[in-house]
C-alpha cells in the first residue's frame, strides 16, 4: 500500500498519533488493508506525512499492543493474519466509537439535551438499520 493512502491535519483537533492509528483501523475495518498486508514502513509514511518517525513508530507500537497489526525486525509491520476478524471487528468499533463521541460532544457543544441527542440517534439507526439487521448483530 503506497504512503499516500493515509494522511493527517495538523490543524484538526485531534492528535496525529490518533488521526493515523484511526484511518489505519478504518482501513482494516473496511478491507483495504487485508489481513498479512504489508503496511509502509515507518520512515516512509513519516516522510510522507511530513511527521516525525517516532510518531508513526508510536502509532504502529499501539496497533501491535491492540493486536492489529504484527512487525517482524527487519521485515516491516503487517495486519495480523491470526485473529485478523477480531482486530478487524475491534477496529471497526474503535472507528465507530470516535466518530459517535464526535458527534456527542458536537450535539453537547451545540446544547443538545441527553434526551434531544438520544432521539436523534434512534431514528438514525432506524433509518439505516432494519429489525433483522439489529437481530443479527446481537
Amino acid at each position: 500500500m503506497p504512503p499516500a493512502f493515509f494522511s493527517v491535519d495538523p490543524h484538526g483537533g485531534s492528535p496525529i498519533y490518533l488521526q493515523l492509528a484511526e484511518q489505519i483501523k478504518r482501513a482494516i475495518a473496511i478491507g483495504a488493508l487485508g489481513s498479512g498486508e504489508r503496511l509502509p514502513t515507518v520512515k516512509a509514511l513519516a516522510l510522507d506525512l511530513k511527521v516525525n518517525a517516532n510518531t508513526v513508530a508510536r502509532v504502529y507500537r499501539e496497533l501491535e499492543q491492540e493486536g492489529v497489526i504484527a512487525t517482524a525486525p527487519g521485515r516491516g509491520s503487517f495486519v495480523r493474519e491470526s485473529g485478523a476478524v477480531d482486530a478487524t471487528q475491534r477496529a471497526a468499533a474503535d472507528t465507530v466509537t470516535v466518530a459517535i463521541d464526535n458527534a456527542v460532544r458536537e450535539a453537547r457543544s451545540l446544547g443538545m439535551s441527553r434526551t434531544t441527542v438520544h432521539t436523534v440517534a434512534d431514528a438514525s439507526i432506524a433509518r439505516w438499520y432494519t429489525d433483522s439487521d439489529l437481530e443479527d448483530a446481537t
